[in-house]
């Protein structure tokens, strides 16, 4: 089950003007705890207000190696969104020595290390996983290959700028870094403009084979990663081969309109232990377990980080969206709490699956 321990902030690394790398000490007694795989997050919370905030950002060092005791630091992007509590805080306030409450690490946004060639499109901050992706793979496999392709505003607005050059000077020949500015024109390399599906429809084909990319991981806002899924299903792709994780997403309408029975009760099981508890109208089976359980696992409520993931024993829910799980674990029978409602009066969830 994943836990919060407070962790010291080693150093806060401005990045851009709304952007921020925080790096975390992890102490000898929880790095096996905070091990993870490349391409995960970690959720940060606080209290303001006697109202508890979490919310989740994507590590973005390198995944330790097999058989390492785990990492000794983790590091964190943060971006300013407007209005965001936690990010506002994390660019204003948080200094070097401070602690703060970081959940061990979650998601399946991840890739194991394999030969072979792999790609990436991401728009935005949407860089922050695949950094520790692409500097895994390629710092542990000598036979893999890597084609990053991200989209930014302008180069002052680029996260991560220093480390991705480091990579490309690290591996020149195998890994292939193609940027594309919205809002800049460059002296070299592709002409401004946004990376929606009819230009990387056109675009990717004259960057890679497409076929041979082992796996695509796209990574940013709801309308890029639309985009690029649609333009690699246009060029033949198989979904099982796209991976995706998205930042920001808009408000969207339920998938389903399907009517709530007037009474319903959730059995969830939870750490090895179980209950079972009325559903109060309009809750969300994340919310009707977290009246019982303060211990059930989330970040952001939002149906995007996937921390809240669980498997539907029996029964049947409504999900008002989901943009964390792959369509396999959907056919499998894993749900999202957070956006799940009862359709049945009797729902039964296993978060421990």
């Amino acid at each position: 089950m994943a836990r919060f321990h407070p962790l010291p902030v080693a150093a806060v690394d401005r990045l851009t003007d709304d952007s921020v790398a925080l790096t975390f000490t992890v102490p000898v007694a929880l790095r096996a705890e905070y091990r993870h795989a490349p391409g995960q997050h970690l959720a940060l919370r606080r209290v303001v207000d006697g109202t508890e905030v979490r919310r989740t950002y994507s590590i973005c060092s390198p995944a330790p190696a097999p058989g390492d005791e785990g990492p000794s630091t983790l590091r964190v992007g943060v971006r300013l969104v407007e209005g965001g509590e936690f990010s506002t805080y994390a660019l204003k306030e948080i200094a070097a020595g401070d602690e703060i409450e970081v959940m061990t690490p979650a998601g399946r946004f991840t890739l194991d290390p394999a030969p072979g060639l792999y790609a990436a499109i991401v728009g935005g901050s949407g860089i922050t996983p695949v950094l520790s992706i692409v500097s895994t793979l390629l710092a542990r496999e000598p036979e893999a290959r890597f084609c990053l392709i991200r989209g930014d505003r302008t180069t002052a607005s680029t996260m991560f700028l220093e480390e991705v050059a480091d990579l490309k000077d690290r591996y020149p020949e195998r890994l292939q870094l193609v940027t594309v500015l919205s809002r800049e024109e460059q002296q070299a390399g592709l002409p401004s403009g946004r990376l929606d599906r009819e230009r990387l429809t056109g675009l990717l084909p004259a960057l890679v084979p497409v076929a041979a990319v082992r796996g695509w991981f796209l990574c940013g806002p709801y309308g890029l990663v639309q985009g690029a899924e649609g333009a690699l299903r246009g060029l033949g792709v198989e979904r099982a081969r796209i991976h995706e994780e998205i930042f920001h997403v808009d408000l969207v309408a339920p998938t389903t309109t399907a009517a709530a029975p007037a009474h319903s009760t959730v059995t969830a099981r939870l750490d090895g232990r179980a209950g079972s508890w009325p559903v109060r109208d309009g809750e969300s089976l994340l919310e009707t377990v977290l009246r019982n359980r303060p211990d059930a696992p989330y970040a952001c409520k939002g149906g995007v980080c996937g921390t809240c993931r669980a498997f539907l024993v029996t029964g049947e829910v409504r999900m008002d969206r989901n943009f964390a799980l792959e369509p396999e674990e959907t056919d499998a029978g894993y749900v999202l709490a957070c956006q799940s409602h009862p359709l049945t009066e009797k729902v039964e969830v296993d978060f421990d699956r």
